[in-house]
């Protein structure tokens, strides 16, 4: 349900489990895990999903069953955001709960028009993953970090966009080349000054 696809030194991740919404099993966050320990040999990380929703967040069954409150979520976080290598997040479709982590942590985020954005903890009785409402406010400000976690709201990929959230706003059949245009620097670029950039700009 995780495809992995490197391209000399591009490594494309896909969320394939589109018949649910792209949710996250427990197996599924421990793979992405995996990878993202192994991407430190990538020069570049796509992350994107099959179908028309990035993810739903977490499977519901597992969910109820305690993976919402594990700390897989915020190990998978912590590993992509201390990736030396750009990461980009192509949201194909609607970002919910959870997987707000992964994109988050993710240097850059590209999106669909089609695309919403929510994170309805506070109505499911779930505090978010620690990291999530930090990053999320480093992004939006911590007004509109409430606006989404207290207040419930789900924001369009234009509102995204002015928010902050996300970087461009892309029509589905352009993401990926899109999203793989942006790379095209750091994959002609030494490691060395993968790590400086990221360093200066923390």
């Amino acid at each position: 349900m995780i495809d992995l696809h490197d391209h000399d030194g591009l490594w494309i991740i896909t969320l394939n489990r589109p018949d649910k919404a792209n949710s996250l099993t427990k197996a599924m966050m421990e793979e992405l895990t995996d990878i993202a320990d192994r991407a430190q040999a990538a020069r570049a990380v796509i992350m994107t999903g099959s179908g028309k929703v990035f993810s739903a967040g977490a499977d519901l069954n597992e969910a109820r069953a305690g993976l919402a409150t594990d700390d897989v979520w915020e190990r998978l976080s912590g590993r992509i955001a201390a990736l030396p290598c750009l990461t980009i997040a192509a949201l194909n479709g609607t970002l919910a709960g959870g997987a707000f982590g992964m994109a988050l942590a993710c240097d850059l985020r590209i999106a669909v028009p089609q695309a919403k954005f929510f994170y309805p903890v506070m109505k499911l009785g779930f505090l978010p993953q620690p990291s999530d409402p930090k990053r999320m406010a480093a992004l939006i400000g911590a007004a509109r970090t409430k606006y989404i976690l207290m207040g419930g709201q789900k924001i369009t990929a234009e509102q995204a966009y002015h928010f902050g959230l996300i970087e461009q706003i892309v029509q589905p059949d352009d993401l990926m080349e899109t999203a793989k245009t942006l790379c095209i620097d750091a994959l002609a670029a030494s490691p060395d000054i993968h790590h400086g950039i990221k360093a200066l700009c923390r």
